[in-house]
C-alpha cells in the first residue's frame, strides 16, 4: 500500500491505540519545538533567525534616514588625503568642518589609543634620542606642537562623542573610566543583567582626558556570524555606560539620563520622548530601513576640501567613521553582508529617533510554547478526523503558513516580533511523523490480514488435501514430508545457482504451499481402484491415471476465481505434472524434458520417494538405501537428472524429514526387502511382481 493511500484514509479506520500513538507523538514533538523556541537553542533558534531575517528584508521601508548623517572617511579620501591612521589634526579639521554646520550630536566612530607619531614635539624628541640632533621649533603655535593634545581640545569644544571599546576577558590599559562617561539609570534597573566589562580601551590619554561624553562601540554578532542585535548599556566598574548611538543620542537630545520601565511585552529603555525595547542583557534589535545606502554618507574628502555640501548636516546626529575594507569593521547584516560599523551606529539611532525598533517581548517563550501545543492539538484532530489526502495536505499548509502569516502580522502591526518558525515546524514535523505512523499502523493491519489470508489459505489446502487423504488414509504423513521434500530440495537448486529466474523466495514458499494439493485429483478415482491392495488391471490403471487431470481440473475452476498470480496456479501445474516423466513416457501429455513444468519435475523426486519408503495397501515400505537405489537406476529417464542429483546432494536433510514426519503407525522397512550388502549398489529388486505393481507405478 502506498504512503499516499495510507494518508488518504478515513480517520474511522485509524484504531484507538493509533490516535493515542498521534496525541503522544504530537505532544511530545510540540513540547520539544516550544522548549527549544522559548531557549533560543538549536536547531529552533536557527529557523527562528531566518524568520527574522526574512521579514527584516521584505519589511524594509527603502526611507532614506532623515535623523543621522555619515561621515565617512572612505577608501577614496584615504587614497587621496593618506593612508591610515591620518595626523590628528586633520581629524580636528574634519570635526570643526562638520560642527559648523550645527549638527545635533557628533560622535566619532573611531578609536586612537596610541600617540600620535606624527606630533612635533614626538618629532623633536625621537631626533633627539635616536641621532643627538636639537630641532628648533620656535615660531610654532603651541596648540600646534602636539597633535593629540591639540585634537583633544577641539574634542572638549565641540562636546564630541568619542568612541570606546570593552573588553570582557582581561583588563585594559585604561581601566578607570571617569564617572562622567556613565549613564544615569533611573526606575527599574534592578531587572537589568548587563554583560560586565573587565577593562576598556580608549584613545590616547590626552584625547580621553579632554573627553566629556564617550560611548562604546562593541556589537556582538549571533552563532551564525550574522549581526542582530546591539548592545545599549553595559556595565563596568558598577556603573552602566552607553553604547556610542546612545550617547550620542543623549546628548542631541539633551538628556542626561535613561530609564528603565517594565511593561506587558517586557523592559524598554526610554530616552528623552523615545521608548526603544531592550532586553536584559540591554541589547535591541536592529530594524534596518534598507542596505547601507540608506544611511547617507558624505566622503571625508569632501569635507576637507570643501567639494561636498554639508548644510544637510544641520541638527541631525553625524557619526564620523570608516568603510574602508582595510579597517576591518564591516558586519553581516540581514540586509547587507558588509555593513560598515559607522552605518550601524547610524541605524540605531534612527531607529530610536523615529521609533521604529524590533520588539521581542518577554512572554515570547510562552506564546511559542501555546502555538507549538496549539497547532499539535489541530494537527492529531486533522489525522484522526480527517480523511481524504487533500484536506490532510492542505490542513497542515494551512496551519503553517497561518502560523508564519501570524508572526508576520503581529511584526507590522505592533513591531512586535513572535517567530513562528516553531510552530510551522511542528506542524511540517508532525506531518511527516503521523504519515509514517500511520503507514506502519496501516501496515500492521495489513499484515495481520496478510497472515489471517494466508492461515486460511493453509487451511483451505490443507482441508482440500485432507478431502483426498480420507479416500487413501494409508498415506497417513505423505502430504508434510512431500512438502518439505520439495521446499528442501527447491531451496537446495537456487543456492547452487540453477533456475534463479524461476526460483524465488517467493516462489519456493508457494511451492510449499502447494505440494499438498498433488494427490487432490484422487478424489475422483473410484474406492475400489484406489484401495485395490493388488496388481491394477489395464483399464484400472487408465482411470488411476486421470487423478492428474482431476487435480488440474479441480484446481484450475478454484484458482479463476482470484485474480492475478496465486498459489493455485502452481498447485494445478504440480497436479497435472507429477507424473511426467523426463522421456517422455509419463502420464498424463507424455511431456518430456524441460517441457514439463520445474514445480512438476521437483515434485515427482519427493512424491516417488516418498511412496516408496512409505507402508501403502499395496506394499510394505523399503528402506531407503534402496529406494535411492531404485530412483538412481531412473536418472535421465523418469527424473530430470539436475533435480535428483540435487535430491542426493541433501540426502541427509531428506532422511531427517522422512522421520520427523513419520506415519503414526511407523513406516519401518521390512526385513525381506533389504539387499544383501554385497548387492545393493548393484542390483535393483524386480520391476515387476507377481504380486503387486511395479514400485515406481504404485505411486499413482
Amino acid at each position: 500500500m502506498s504512503m499516499q493511500a495510507v494518508i488518504g484514509r478515513t480517520a474511522e479506520r485509524l484504531p484507538r491505540r493509533g490516535a493515542a500513538l498521534l496525541a503522544t507523538l504530537g505532544l511530545g514533538v510540540a513540547l520539544l519545538a516550544g522548549g527549544l523556541g522559548a531557549t533560543g537553542r538549536a536547531p529552533v533558534a536557527t529557523l527562528d533567525r531566518a524568520l527574522l531575517d526574512g521579514v527584516l528584508r521584505h519589511t524594509a521601508s527603502g526611507e532614506t534616514a532623515r535623523g543621522v548623517a555619515v561621515v565617512d572617511i572612505d577608501d577614496v579620501s584615504l587614497s587621496a588625503v593618506g593612508q591610515w591612521p591620518w595626523p590628528r589634526y586633520r581629524l580636528a579639521a574634519l570635526i570643526e568642518r562638520v560642527a559648523a554646520e550645527q549638527p545635533a550630536a557628533i560622535a566619532l566612530d573611531i578609536l586612537l589609543p596610541e600617540a600620535d607619531r606624527a606630533s612635533l614635539t614626538t618629532v623633536r624628541d625621537t631626533f633627539r634620542r635616536d641621532f643627538g640632533v636639537e630641532l628648533s621649533l620656535d615660531g610654532v603655535p603651541s596648540g600646534l606642537l602636539d597633535n593629540d593634545g591639540y585634537l583633544a581640545e577641539v574634542v572638549a569644544r565641540r562636546d564630541v562623542v568619542a568612541g570606546r571599546y570593552f573588553y570582557f576577558d582581561h583588563s585594559g590599559a585604561s581601566a578607570d573610566v571617569p564617572a562622567s562617561a556613565a549613564i544615569a539609570i533611573e526606575g527599574r534597573d534592578d531587572l537589568l543583567d548587563l554583560d560586565v566589562a573587565t577593562g576598556v580601551l580608549e584613545s590616547a590619554g590626552p584625547i580621553a582626558a579632554r573627553t566629556r561624553s564617550a560611548g562604546f562601540v562593541n556589537t556582538q554578532i549571533d552563532p551564525d556570524g550574522v549581526l542582530r542585535r546591539v548592545p545599549l548599556l553595559i556595565a563596568h566598574g558598577g556603573r552602566a555606560h552607553p553604547s556610542l548611538a546612545l550617547a550620542a543620542l543623549t546628548k542631541a537630545l539633551g538628556v542626561a539620563s535613561a530609564r528603565v520601565e517594565s511593561g506587558a511585552s517586557g523592559l524598554a529603555l526610554v530616552v528623552g520622548p523615545h521608548r526603544v525595547p531592550i532586553d536584559a542583557k540591554g541589547y535591541a534589535t536592529l530594524r534596518f530601513a534598507g542596505g547601507p545606502e540608506r544611511y547617507p554618507a558624505i566622503p571625508a574628502l569632501g569635507v576637507l576640501d570643501g567639494s561636498a555640501p554639508l548644510a544637510g548636516l544641520r541638527g541631525k546626529v553625524v557619526f564620523i567613521g570608516s568603510s574602508a575594507a582595510g579597517l576591518n569593521d564591516l558586519h553581516n547584516t540581514a540586509l547587507d553582508a558588509r555593513f560598515p560599523g559607522v552605518r550601524i551606529q547610524a541605524a540605531m539611532a534612527e531607529n530610536v529617533l523615529r521609533d521604529r525598533h524590533v520588539q521581542v517581548p518577554s512572554w515570547r517563550g510562552s506564546a511559542v510554547l501555546a502555538a507549538c501545543l496549539a497547532l499539535a492539538a489541530a494537527m492529531v484532530a486533522l489525522f484522526v478526523l480527517g480523511s481524504g489526502i487533500a484536506l490532510l495536505v492542505g490542513g497542515s499548509v494551512a496551519l503553517a503558513a497561518g502560523a508564519l502569516a501570524a508572526s508576520v502580522g503581529l511584526y507590522l502591526g505592533t513591531g512586535i516580533f513572535v517567530s513562528g518558525a516553531a510552530p510551522a515546524a511542528v506542524v511540517a514535523v508532525l506531518f511527516v511523523a503521523f504519515a509514517l505512523a500511520r503507514f506502519g499502523l496501516e501496515r500492521q493491519r495489513v499484515q495481520a490480514g496478510m497472515r489471517a489470508l494466508a492461515n486460511a489459505r493453509q487451511v483451505t489446502i490443507e482441508s482440500m488435501a485432507a478431502v483426498a487423504e480420507t479416500r487413501d488414509p494409508e498415506t497417513g504423513a505423505h502430504i508434510k514430508r512431500t512438502q518439505h521434500y520439495v521446499r528442501a530440495i527447491a531451496s537446495e537448486l537456487r543456492r547452487a545457482g540453477h533456475h534463479l529466474d524461476v526460483l524465488t523466495p517467493e516462489y519456493i514458499e508457494l511451492l510449499f504451499l502447494s505440494a499438498p494439493l498433488h494427490d487432490v485429483g484422487k478424489v475422483g478415482v473410484p474406492d475400489h481402484i484406489l484401495m485395490k491392495p493388488g496388481r491394477l488391471t489395464f483399464d484400472e490403471m487408465e482411470q488411476m491415471k486421470r487423478h492428474a487431470e482431476f487435480g488440474r481440473s479441480i484446481i484450475g475452476s478454484s484458482a479463476r476465481h482470484i485474480d492475478g498470480d496465486n498459489f493455485l496456479t502452481i498447485a494445478g501445474e504440480i497436479a497435472a505434472t507429477h507424473h511426467e516423466k523426463w522421456d517422455g513416457t509419463g502420464y498424463p501429455h507424455g511431456l518430456a524434458g524441460a517441457d514439463i513444468p520445474l514445480s512438476g519435475r521437483i515434485m515427482a523426486v519427493a512424491d516417488v520417494y516418498d511412496a516408496l519408503i512409505s507402508r501403502r495397501c499395496y506394499k510394505e515400505p523399503f528402506p531407503h538405501a534402496v529406494a535411492t537405489k531404485m530412483m538412481r537406476d531412473l536418472r535421465g529417464s523418469t527424473f530430470d537428472p539436475l533435480v535428483l542429483d540435487t535430491f542426493f546432494a541433501i540426502e541427509d536433510e531428506i532422511e531427517a524429514i522422512a522421520a520427523r514426519y513419520r506415519d503414526a503407525e511407523g513406516d519401518e522397512p521390512h526385513a525381506s526387502l533389504e539387499l544383501p550388502a554385497a548387492e545393493r549398489a548393484t542390483r535393483a529388486p524386480p520391476r515387476h511382481s507377481p504380486t503387486r505393481p511395479a514400485p515406481l507405478t504404485a505411486t499413482v
